[in-house]
């Protein structure tokens, strides 16, 4: 068997595993160098966190293992597609390569698909359904909060 499909089975156990103990039906494991750095499980029930997809508690996970939150060089293996959310963070992360075992297709008759989110963001900002706008707040006098940060950055 592939390294490949070894991880993807390796993540879909995650989800059957989650299952039994009551969770949803995912899992996903983040490795480098052929190595499983660490996995996660969907909480979202358990703790109440809606963020709590397990793309993200592996992406938490090998954070904190590596010391860093840029993830390069880390791939990530799904038991599903990943939603959104979690290919955005994967994205600000570094991981450049992802695998999942089942497609939104695949989860569409049992209400797990992402589908409907992902077209959702595909649409411009005003013609979203969620109410999205940029107000301004600082006064001209003001360095703004982005300058302010990089001032700080360049003295520590």
């Amino acid at each position: 068997m592939d390294q490949e499909k070894r991880f993807l089975r390796e993540a879909v156990g995650l989800a059957r595993r989650n299952i039994e103990t009551g969770g949803r039906p995912f899992g996903a494991v983040a490795v480098r160098n052929g190595e499983v750095i660490a996995e996660g499980v969907n909480q979202m029930l358990e703790t109440g966190d809606p963020t709590s997809h397990a793309e993200m508690n592996a992406l938490r996970l090998a954070a904190k293992r590596l010391g860093s939150a840029r993830l390069d060089g880390v791939a990530i293996y799904a038991s599903g597609q990943p939603c959104p959310m979690c290919l955005a963070a994967m994205r600000m992360a570094g991981i450049t390569e992802i695998a999942y075992a089942h497609s939104n297709a695949d989860a569409e008759p049992y209400g797990l698909s992402t589908a409907a989110i992902y077209a959702e963001l595909a649409k411009p900002l005003g013609e979203q359904s969620m109410r999205f706008r940029h107000v301004p707040v600082g006064d001209t006098a003001d360095p703004g909060l982005y300058a302010e940060w990089q001032q700080r950055q360049k003295k520590g």
